[in-house]
């Protein structure tokens, strides 16, 4: 019986050694250049990769990935599952500056991890052995470009003595209302929930041999859990193609995205709710002309709020391209869970909850709730009151609690925040429940996410979603940017005066000049849809809000940099 994705690698390399694994767009175009790797030629790198680790003692020991985009970095992070050493993925600093952000970020893991290797691309090494002088925490740290590693290397590999509750990987979280930390996840955990990822998709042996093997595409960063665990993880578990090409590349031209699900036919592909948002917003007649959308039946959409909206226009802009309703997959999931959590039912509609339907108990959201499936098989997710740590009844908004095989063991060497995180009980049920931090609500057992516990708005004894207030504020003017914009609360007068609200949104450059008008809009749309008076509006640079490695909005972040006068201003704010 397998007992780590190790095992997988292994079955297919035996069984499937010519087969491509990966299939990686250089350029992130369809008729540029391609760099394919077999299963045999993965296995062979990953376990010449193991064997440098295990040579050097390493068993045990932690190991930052910085590699940019490509097919390095799957090696290098199954060369340490294959080598009993801990993976910590991370995003490389890149460019002159080295990206300042990303840099801080790297030496705040390192120190996290105490991480004693650092496997990378070429150019990340070279570049951090000339940072080495500013950057004293490399002084006892092994770099190696996983490129340099020999193939000769793999003849030393020794399987790892591996069991379901050994340490695969730290996955940092995004931080998106927190310090991020390092959830501790086991290779038992990785295995459950690539399971769960089976099943939920309809990623069965009658769709991998009706695809031709051929099944997911993807742009998403490999160094998070939407990416890694999804697409390229779910490649290795069950032995079958995806196409890989890097985030920027997509950002750069998100039409990228639907032409290589256009010319590979993938019955799998997704991203964030920004995603079809871009691909709308580059949506010309002649992209859609151009486009075969008919294999895509699992359109997931996950990672940050689902907007109907965006469900119904993304679906009558590409139906003529052959892409149907019924292929969207809304999907909830967490790092503390591995990844997937719940999704929704292949071949069926999203389901639609209007704010009347959602009913008296279910909390105040002006919003449509957008369904996210059911949970996967073996996983149990509850509604809970989280001052009372009592289960609520179906309709009611509670955070949602977590239990299952996939649950991570807790936080890297962070004793109190596992406590307080992944050690919940519930009266009435056995066991210990993760507690995610989001809320949301259970109709006719499907999960209905509503809003971040920390992040809830309270003005006047009414509760609001800031998902909700962005929504509103991004829709009254077309040069405000989705998916850009944060909605906060401050104190007034130390409290005297309670809570206010402030909005941060990102303008695009040419609407400077209608600074005004467009804060005057904001304001009329957060009043006629919500009842509330706007403390201050604050236009800001592109890019400048802060953000999480997977694109959520850092709500406190942004709400701190508003408070010390740090933010990007486009024009300054005016105060009631």
């Amino acid at each position: 019986m397998a007992r780590s994705l190790v095992d997988f690698l292994t079955e297919h390399a035996s069984h499937q050694p010519d087969r491509t694994a990966f299939r990686y767009l250089v350029t992130g175009d369809c008729d540029g250049e391609t760099l394919d790797v077999s299963y045999g030629r993965l296995a062979r790198r990953s376990r010449a990769v193991a064997a440098w680790l295990q040579e050097r003692g390493l068993a045990g020991a932690r190991a930052m990935l910085l590699h940019p985009p490509g097919l390095e970095f799957i090696s290098g992070y199954l060369g340490c599952l294959s080598a009993g050493v801990v993976a910590v993925p991370g995003v490389p600093p890149q460019g002159r500056a080295q990206n300042h952000r990303a840099l801080t970020r790297m030496k705040r893991l390192m120190a996290d991890a105490d991480a004693k290797v650092i496997l990378g691309g070429r150019e990340v090494i070279a570049a951090l052995v000339e940072m080495a002088e500013h950057l004293p925490e490399l002084a006892d740290v092994i770099c190696v470009a996983t490129e340099d590693i020999p193939d000769e290397a793999a003849d030393a590999w020794r399987a790892p003595d591996l069991t379901p509750d050994s340490v695969a990987f730290l996955q940092y979280t995004s931080g998106s209302t927190s310090a991020p930390k390092g959830v501790a996840v086991t290779h038992g955990n990785l295995v459950d929930n690539e399971r769960i990822i089976t099943e939920r998709m309809g990623h069965t042996p009658q769709v991998l041999e009706e695809y031709g093997h051929e099944l997911i595409v993807s742009w998403l960063p490999v160094y998070h859990d939407m990416g890694l665990i999804g697409p390229l993880l779910n490649t290795v578990y069950l032995g079958f193609t995806t196409t890989l090409f890097s985030p920027l590349h997509f950002l750069q031209k998100p039409e990228r995205w639907l032409k290589a699900i256009s010319h590979y036919r993938p019955h799998t592909s997704g991203g964030p709710n920004f995603a079809y948002e871009l691909g709308l917003k580059h949506a010309t007649p002649e992209l859609v002309d151009g486009l075969d959308l008919s294999s895509w039946k699992v359109a997931f959409n996950g990672a940050e709020p689902i907007r109907p909206a965006t469900l119904r226009r993304f679906t009558d802009t590409f139906a003529p391209a052959g892409f149907r309703r019924e292929a969207f997959y809304p999907c909830y999931g967490l790092a503390e869970a591995t990844v997937m959590v719940t999704g929704g039912s292949v071949d069926a509609p999203p389901t639609l909850l209007a704010a009347t339907d959602v009913g008296p108990h279910a909390g105040e959201a002006d919003a449509a709730a957008v369904g996210c499936g059911r949970p996967g098989p073996g996983l149990t997710v509850t509604i809970a009151d989280p001052e009372q740590g009592t289960e609520l009844p179906e309709g009611r908004v509670g955070e949602i609690w977590v239990s299952g095989a996939s649950v991570a063991k807790g936080y890297w060497r962070n004793t109190l925040a596992t406590r307080e995180t992944f050690r919940a009980t519930l009266p009435g049920h056995q066991g210990r429940f993760l507690r995610t931090g989001d809320l949301g609500f259970l109709r006719e057992g499907e999960l209905f996410v509503t809003g971040r516990l920390k992040d809830l708005i309270v003005i006047d004894g009414r509760n609001h979603y800031p998902q909700d207030l962005e929504l509103s504020a991004e829709m009254s003017h077309p040069a405000l940017r989705p998916g850009c914009t944060a909605a906060f609360s401050v104190s007034v007068d130390e409290g005297v005066e309670g809570e206010q609200i402030v909005l941060v949104a990102e303008v695009a450059p040419d609407a400077a000049g209608e600074s005004e008008k467009i804060t005057d809009l904001i304001r009329s749309a957060l009043g006629e849809a919500h009842g509330l008076s706007v403390r201050d509006v604050v236009l800001v640079h592109p890019g400048t809000i802060p953000k999480t490695s997977s694109g959520k909005i850092q709500r406190r972040a942004t709400r701190t940099a508003h408070l010390d006068g740090t933010l990007s201003l486009v024009a300054v704010p005016a105060e009631c």
